[in-house]
Parts: structure tokens; C-alpha cells; sequence
């Protein structure tokens, strides 16, 4: 396993090389002069020769690059031209916003998407099955935007139930509120927060693993090892639910992987639909205000956060099924 390990790690470094280049080209492929843009037309000669200077963009191309690099390697994204503030900074003030969003939208994806798999495959031409499958092309064939508003107008508008927009207290806070102090009412204002935006984004990946969980289940329950199981007498529970459902969630834990980078892009929808103050938010504010070292660093941070997931999906693959390791 450690060999394993070393070998998806080394792979993962010429990504990372990869992603500097095209984040470092962001600026390079604005057409016309990317100061000049920021600026607008009113700007003065000596205005746009000054911000060329602090952005360093006044040098030659491999000298910009080596600057870069050599500030990434010291954990410097630059500053934010608009709000003043170091762009790793204002990164690790929303990304736990935004991961927080993302694993809720993932738990919604699984606890959905898995049982009912299940049970459509154990009930395969019947009228579960088919009404299963009805909501798995649904799931597919909604948009994120059209589901947020749906989820907003009736839970938070008609039924008052959830609130409709903001974050409430965050998860973190309020677990320790909860474990170190007892109180509930954190943790409840937390995940009442949490429940509508996470339903609008991981309902599509819920209609995805039911398909994917229950076409993986008909597979393994005709298989010869489930066969066995039955005829020594193993109760049909048992059989599902442990023998063939640990086999047919291999294909998910791949899925569960691709569909984080998925949840990182819906989730510049989904937090300016819902208030949330994550990265998303962040990103349609810089892009809007043509903050570019701030969108580089955004750029940057997404890619990054979704090569190491695809990193951890990789190694719970091996640690799943061994022959993956050979």
C-alpha cells in the first residue's frame, strides 16, 4: 500500500505543474491589456504603468513566471486588488464554507442515491424499480438553479420550515458548542442552514449513484459467490446488504471522487442563490470586479482541492479492493 501510495503521489505533482502554468496564464491570455481592463477607460498613462508595476506585469514573461513560483512556494497568492487582503487569507475564510457545503452535498448524494439503488435492484421490473428509475432521471435531468429556487420558494417561502439564505453557524462551532459545552441549539442552527443548499446540489449525484449502485447490484446478485451465500442458507438481508452491497459500492467510491470537482463548480450557483459565503461567492466577486490575482488564486485552489480528492478517491479505491494495488 505505501508503494501504491507513493506512486499516485508522484503522479500528482506533475498536475500541480501543470495547474501553476495555466493559473500564471490567466492574466497572459486576457485579451487586450489586463491592466487597462481593471482600470477602465478613464484611466491615466501613469495610473496604468503604475498598476503594471505593482503586479509585477511590467517584467519579461519568464521572469513574471519565476516571481510566481517562487512566491507559491512560500505560500503567497499575491494581494487582492479590491479588498486589500492577502488572497490565501480570504481563500481559508471560505473554504470551510464551501467544503462544508460540498460534504453535505455528498452525504445527501449517498444516503439517497445508495439505499435506493438497493432496493430498486431488489426489486428489479416491479413498480419500485420503475418509480426509482423515474426519480433517477429526474435527478439527471433538473438543474441546479431550477432546484435551488424550487427547494427555496416552497421550503422557505410557502412552508417556513428551513431558513432560505445565509450560512448560520458554522459546522465546526457548532460541534464544539455541542461536545464541549452541550448545547444543541448551534448544531441545529447549523444544519437547518445546510439542509436546502446541500438537497439542490447533490440530488443530481443521488439520481447518478442510484443508477450507477443498482446496475452494480444486479450485477453482483447474479454472481456466483451471492449464489453460494443463498444456498448455504445466509438470510436474503445478509446477503444484500453485506455481501453484494460491499462489491456493487466499488463503481461509487470513483463516482463520489468525480462528482467533488462537480460540487466545487455548482457551488458558484449555488452559494449566490443561497447567500452561502463560500468560494463561490468569492469567485463571481472577483470575476466581477476583475480582481485577477484573486481569481488565480481561486483558479488555483479549486484544481488543487480537486487533485487531492481524486488523490484520497484513489487510495480508498485500493484500500477497498486490493487487486487495484498490483
Amino acid at each position: 500500500m505505501f508503494v501504491y501510495t507513493v506512486k499516485r503521489g508522484l503522479l500528482f505533482l506533475p498536475m500541480l505543474v501543470g495547474v501553476t502554468v495555466v493559473a500564471f496564464a490567466l492574466i497572459q491570455l486576457v485579451p487586450g491589456d489586463p491592466v487597462g481592463i481593471l482600470l477602465g477607460d478613464s484611466a491615466t498613462p501613469e495610473q496604468i504603468a503604475l498598476m503594471r508595476y505593482e503586479l509585477g506585469l511590467d517584467q519579461p514573461l519568464l521572469v513574471q513566471f519565476t516571481t510566481y513560483v517562487t512566491n507559491l512556494l512560500h505560500g503567497d497568492l499575491g494581494n487582492s486588488i479590491f479588498m486589500k487582503e492577502p488572497v490565501l487569507s480570504l481563500i481559508l475564510e471560505r473554504l470551510p464554507a464551501t467544503l462544508e457545503l460540498a460534504f453535505g452535498a455528498i452525504l445527501v448524494s449517498v444516503l439517497i442515491g445508495v439505499p435506493l439503488g438497493v432496493v430498486a435492484a431488489m426489486r428489479q421490473g416491479g413498480l419500485v424499480d420503475f418509480l426509482v428509475l423515474v426519480f433517477a432521471q429526474l435527478g439527471v435531468a433538473l438543474t441546479v438553479f431550477w432546484l435551488a429556487i424550487l427547494l427555496m420558494y416552497v421550503f422557505a417561502v410557502e412552508l417556513n420550515w428551513l431558513p432560505a439564505i445565509n450560512r448560520g453557524v458554522p459546522l465546526v462551532v457548532a460541534m464544539k458548542a455541542l461536545l464541549l459545552e452541550g448545547r444543541l441549539g448551534p448544531l441545529a442552527d447549523s444544519l437547518s442552514h445546510l439542509i436546502l443548499p446541500s438537497i439542490a446540489m447533490g440530488l443530481q449525484g443521488a439520481a447518478m449513484i442510484c443508477r450507477l449502485v443498482r446496475a452494480s447490484m444486479l450485477e453482483v446478485l447474479g454472481s456466483h459467490f451471492v449464489r453460494t451465500a443463498r444456498a448455504k442458507g445466509v438470510r436474503e438481508r445478509r446477503v444484500v446488504w453485506r455481501h453484494a452491497l460491499s462489491n456493487a459500492l466499488l463503481p461509487v467510491v470513483t463516482v463520489i471522487g468525480l462528482q467533488f470537482g462537480n460540487l466545487l463548480s455548482g457551488a458558484v450557483l449555488v452559494e449566490g442563490i443561497f447567500g452561502w459565503p463560500g468560494l463561490g461567492q468569492l469567485t463571481v466577486g472577483a470575476i466581477s470586479q476583475r480582481d485577477f490575482p484573486l481569481v488565480q488564486g481561486i483558479a488555483l485552489s479549486f484544481a488543487v482541492l480537486v487533485g487531492l480528492i481524486n488523490l484520497l478517491t484513489d487510495l480508498a479505491y485500493a484500500l477497498i479492493d486490493p487487486r487495484i494495488r498490483v
